[in-house]
């Protein structure tokens, strides 16, 4: 574990493990690193430095709930850089972890050498994702016993029932395999999760899609975005229209996984990532 001090006195953690050049990771939720586990393995390869996000894990909770908000947690990745003295950084964003990633390379995009999106959320890049969509990308797992309901669920919550139980209704969609190691991510998940903090993530003013969208385009560092191809949370067109906002985008779809791809098949996720960040 490490320690930092961020702009307005709030301590923050990250968690180091692995060997060779640092590899910044920022997790989705928002909530805390551990979800990410080793990310397939990849502390073979790289040093990996996951932040908890303020109010998370073991990073404190701030005074002002505001600073939560996902455009202002940019501060907090900028801040880390400084403490860690890198001039340059490789960035790893998963999830809603991604609409800080991009802000941050709106802000600081000299201090970027690479960037990874993993199953990607598109908020703050304003993409569309539709219901048919969504449908359409879990329905090969039609044969699958807990299908129906958590298609069921998921028809729902497009028609507005966005409740507690049907959320957990679809959990089986963000896994290639709803197995026991999926069932015990997905639990931890659910203990981790403060929902203060979720809310103020996303508060009114959180994203600037046109403004994000305009970086991205002058951004010229090469980028990865790994979608998942049943992933309904990224499907795989809504990643491809998310690469082609960058000069120098890569799509990659990895068969057969959910939203956390690293535990459906980490040899396929890590030679997907370590390909690029050893090829840029």
């Amino acid at each position: 574990m490490g320690s930092f001090t961020s702009y307005d006195g709030t301590e923050l953690a990250y968690r180091v493990s692995g060997d060779g050049e640092p590899l910044v990771c920022l997790p989705g939720g928002p909530q805390q690193s551990t979800y990410l586990g080793d990310l397939g393995g990849l502390p073979a390869h790289r040093t990996l430095i996951r932040l908890d996000l303020r109010g998370t894990g073991r990073s404190a909770t701030p005074r002002d709930m505001a600073s939560c908000r996902c455009d202002r947690l940019v501060a907090d990745v900028e801040a880390l850089r400084a403490h860690l003295g890198l001039d340059r950084m490789d960035l790893l964003a998963h999830s809603a972890g991604a609409n800080i990633a991009v802000q941050y390379l709106d802000r600081h995009p000299e201090r970027i050498g690479s960037l990874a999106l993993v199953t990607p959320s598109v908020r703050a890049v304003g993409l569309p994702i539709s219901d048919e969509l969504r449908r359409e990308t879990v329905r090969p797992r039609r044969d699958e016993p807990w299908f129906p309901a958590a298609f069921a669920a998921l028809e729902a919550i497009g028609t507005g029932a966005a409740t507690a139980e049907n959320f957990q209704a679809i959990a089986p969609f963000s896994y290639g395999r709803w197995d026991e190691t999926a069932r015990a991510h997905k639990a931890a998940e659910n203990e981790q999760l403060n929902r203060e903090i979720v809310a103020a993530f996303g508060a009114q003013g959180a994203f600037d899609p046109d403004t994000t969208r305009a970086a991205l385009a002058r951004f010229e560092a090469p980028v990865l975005l790994l979608a998942g191809e049943v992933d309904p949370g990224a499907p795989p067109p809504a990643v491809a229209d998310f690469a082609a906002l960058f000069p120098r985008a890569e799509l990659v779809v990895q068969p057969g996984a959910g939203h956390f791809p690293w535990l459906d098949d980490a040899e396929r996720f890590r030679s997907a990532v370590m390909a690029f960040l050893g090829g840029r």
